[in-house]
């Protein structure tokens, strides 16, 4: 049973906090879309209303050692500006003098941020040991990270060995929402996949054809699936050695008598391109040398029905390349109309998917968005992540 910090007496501690500030960064090193920093305010608003002192720690990129690039610096500014009557400050290294000296004076009502904790050595290779450091400077873990929680690590689930530990607000919400929604579906459910290769959300997509009632598809996984059916795709992005695989996850759903949608039609065009808005074909007309880079009207249509009817919606992946906005336009629709449905409980997830739909209008309307791409995967499939069995 995980204890969240709404129902615990936490006060007049040192609070170890781990929370997922890997943020998409974008040009000049400056934060494209802070949205997984705001969704952790509530957890630190009510950690410092019981005088603690928060010691947080978090990871950007991927990092192989210590840089500028991959520094929390720019999280720490924008943490400021989000909370500017609390004393925020980063601590290079945990280990070094001053270090050890910010964190033994440190003021209640005063949050210290680590350094990005991929910079430690510690954290990459899952040492014990450094899970044992990191839980001696604090008194009580708390977990609000659940994007990170899939991981199995020290500052994730390592320290929860030797502190008392307790879930986040962000955390509770992100456990409650997607429990609910693979639990108690209100029908019809409709799950939206993207993304570029079906290696990656195998399984998700097994689980996910036992659950749902409609699989709606796009991105490099829709062109798998074409391929599967026979269709030419060009020169599309696929996994050709995955099609044994589609074949059995198509197999599986009429089993379980769910519906898969693919596309009908589909964009085509160089995605080096950014004025021209590419060609629209139906699948039968692709040629060898097409580039499928979104998908069409047709199936914009035929998406949009299901998804307007849905009581249950969860969708994780892009449906086309939207780093070029000419092709995002599938991906852009389908959110609009996810929009229009008063009717739906809806959860999206996943990095990409957020960075499409990080600045648009009525995003009150998705009734939750997670943090987690591959953590909110891995509960769908599994209904557990490693980061939420160590608090238990």
């Amino acid at each position: 049973m995980i204890v969240y910090i709404d129902k615990a007496h936490i006060r007049n501690k040192k609070v170890l906090v781990r929370v997922d500030y890997n943020v998409s960064m974008g040009v000049k090193n400056k934060i494209a879309d802070d949205a997984r920093i705001r969704q952790s305010l509530p957890t630190l608003s009510k950690l410092l209303q019981g005088n603690n002192k928060l010691i947080l720690t978090a990871h950007l990129g991927r990092p192989e050692e210590r840089n500028e690039n991959d520094s929390l610096r720019p999280v720490v500014e924008d943490l400021k500006k989000l909370l500017p009557h609390v004393p925020i400050h980063l601590v290079d290294d945990f280990y070094s003098d001053e270090g050890k000296k910010m964190l033994s004076d440190q003021k209640e009502g005063t949050i210290l941020v680590i350094e990005n904790i991929r910079f430690y050595e510690g954290e990459r290779n899952n040492d014990e040991q450094f899970a044992k450091d990191l839980a001696s400077i604090a008194e009580i873990y708390v977990n609000d990270g659940f994007g990170v929680s899939h991981r199995d690590s020290p500052s994730v689930t390592g320290v929860a060995k030797f502190l008392p530990s307790y879930g986040g607000l962000l955390l509770e919400r992100e456990v409650e929402m997607i429990s609910h929604l693979i639990r108690h579906p209100k029908k019809p459910f409709v799950a939206i996949i993207g993304g570029a290769k079906v290696s990656g959300k195998l399984q998700l997509l097994y689980r996910l054809t036992e659950i749902a009632d409609f699989l709606i598809l796009g991105g490099g996984i829709s062109n798998t699936f074409l391929l599967a059916d026979g269709a030419n795709i060009g020169r599309s992005l696929a996994e050709h050695d995955m099609v044994d695989e589609v074949k059995k996850i198509q197999h599986h759903a009429k089993e379980k008598d769910t519906v898969i949608l693919n596309v009908e039609d589909v964009v085509v065009g160089n995605k080096e391109d950014f004025e021209a808005g590419g060609e629209v074909k139906k699948c039968n007309e692709v040629g060898d040398e097409d580039l499928i880079l979104d998908i069409g009207p047709l199936s914009q249509a035929k998406y949009a029905k299901i998804i307007l009817e849905a009581k249950t919606l969860i969708w994780n992946g892009p449906l086309g390349y939207i780093e070029n906005p000419q092709y995002a336009r599938g991906t852009d629709f389908l959110y609009y109309t996810i929009t229009q449905n008063s009717e739906v409980l809806s959860v999206v997830g996943g990095g990409e998917t957020m960075a499409a739909l990080g600045k648009k209008e009525y995003l009150d309307k998705i009734t939750h968005i997670s943090t987690g791409g591959g953590a909110m995967l891995e509960f769908i499939e599994k209904g557990t992540l490693p980061g939420i069995e160590a608090l238990k």
